[in-house]
């Protein structure tokens, strides 16, 4: 039985959309054992018959897909087309090691405009729209899977690229962008130059959608006075198609992700053990039509919670949480993990607060130290804002930090991602 073709708050059954998995599950598995090597192995080696799986359920069987498995795959190992199919590569940024480099069919490329487009509907860009596009192009997914997500909507696209603030300004006033898309760092930075340029009634922008980083609620309200915008957080991995596989809607209850093409899994980040809907674990993806370079369970380290309740905007696909961080971005200090996202939420409720913040870690003498520093909002008491944020990490995060408050503006701006943890201690 297929799933209708969505139109944005069409409904849809949701035995419906387990139906459609299941059976778009059964094809993936048999197709993987058939041309893909790697995966074949996998398979064998843990004595798993692809007839075994049909339901979700049964991916429990399935060894998991890691990071380091797809590296040591360089350059092509793990795709799973004859190469005459392959249109086009795309790549991680490498910075850890060898890159990912990731093939697509040229049904994988149109796919994945239309789950972009699909984003945008959501959010609400119309053909109307004039969408600056401001993340990277080339080897990384950004920039190009944006534009084509503009163009198959009907939207122009400005592709502006990263950098150059003052282009940007220009473009945005001249050609009077109305959607502004880039990471949230960059939004953030722009935001308080059009302030600090006193420009604001130049300016057109009515959406923002940044993604490729975990940004807080208090920055997206900062961005969102400034700019008097709404904003909207979107999710993706160069690994799976890159950014647009989920995007949250103008409710801003979750992020919905496009069940017809992917599966979500929640495990336990220790044990591997599936979790149920509602519980906090780690994002484990399976994708039910990508050709060139299929992946089945496949962890992506980002820790949030499925959520299978209707969302008010009508829409059926399902929801997991905005990402409250990374298993890998854990920080282990006087024996307590941490996120950066506990300090986010901190931040949100702490009194005269921004949402800029830097987590600098030292040892001495076997001793661990963390100096928390963070913004202020001008015309705050910077002593009472460090004091209140020490309380909060201490009652809400459960250890003793240093917290220093500078002035709004002081910490680094970024025009990609922000780095917001600096661990100096000796390994």
């Amino acid at each position: 039985m297929a799933i209708k073709k969505n139109k944005i708050n069409e409904a849809t059954d949701w035995e419906e959309i387990f139906e459609y998995q299941s059976v778009k599950l059964k094809k993936l598995i048999k197709r993987v054992y058939r041309n893909s090597p790697f995966y074949r192995e996998k398979f064998q080696q843990a004595g798993i018959s692809p007839s075994e799986i049909s339901t979700v359920k049964d991916l429990a069987k399935v060894p998991f897909t890691t990071k380091s498995e797809l590296r040591n795959g360089y350059p092509l190992s793990l795709m799973a087309v004859p190469e005459e199919k392959v249109v086009r590569i795309h790549s991680s940024s490498g910075t850890t090691g060898k890159p990912i480099i990731v093939p697509y069919t040229k049904n994988d490329v149109k796919i994945w405009a239309q789950l972009m487009a699909r984003c945008m509907e959501m959010v609400g860009v119309t053909p109307r729209d004039r969408v600056q596009v401001t993340p990277g192009y080339g080897l990384w997914t950004a920039g190009i899977g944006f534009q084509a997500g503009v163009e198959t909507l009907g939207a122009m696209a400005i592709p502006t690229g990263p950098g150059n603030t003052e282009k940007q300004l220009e473009m945005m006033m001249d050609l009077k962008t109305t959607v502004l898309i880039g990471t949230s760092s960059y939004g953030l930075l722009l935001a308080e130059e059009i302030n600090r340029r006193g420009i604001k009634d130049q300016i057109d922008l009515r959406l923002g959608i940044f993604g490729s980083e975990r940004w807080s609620d208090k920055m997206r309200a900062k961005i969102e006075k400034d700019l008097e915008i709404d904003t909207f957080d979107i999710y993706g991995l160069t690994e799976i198609y890159g950014p647009g596989i989920a995007i949250d809607c103008p409710y801003h209850t979750g992020i919905h992700f496009w069940s017809d093409h992917l599966i979500f899994e929640i495990i336990d980040p220790v044990t591997g053990e599936q979790l149920e809907p509602g519980e906090q674990g780690e994002l484990v993806i399976t994708t039910l039509t990508k050709e060139g370079m299929p992946l089945v369970r496949y962890r992506t380290h980002d820790i949030t919670r499925l959520w299978l309740e209707q969302c008010p905007c009508g829409s059926q696909y399902p929801m997991i949480d905005r990402v409250l961080g990374r298993t890998d971005d854990m920080i282990k200090v006087k024996g307590v993990n941490i996120y950066p996202g506990q300090i986010d939420h901190v931040l949100k409720m702490t009194p005269g607060a921004c949402s800029e913040y830097q987590i600098i870690l030292t040892r001495v003498n076997a001793k661990d130290s963390i100096l928390i520093k963070v913004e202020a909002v001008e015309g705050n008491d910077l002593k009472k804002v460090a004091d209140d944020c020490k309380k909060n990490i201490k009652n809400k995060i459960g250890i003793v930090a240093d917290v220093e408050a500078l002035s709004q503006g002081s910490l680094p701006r970024s025009e990609k991602k922000s780095k917001r943890v600096f661990d100096n201690r000796d390994c």
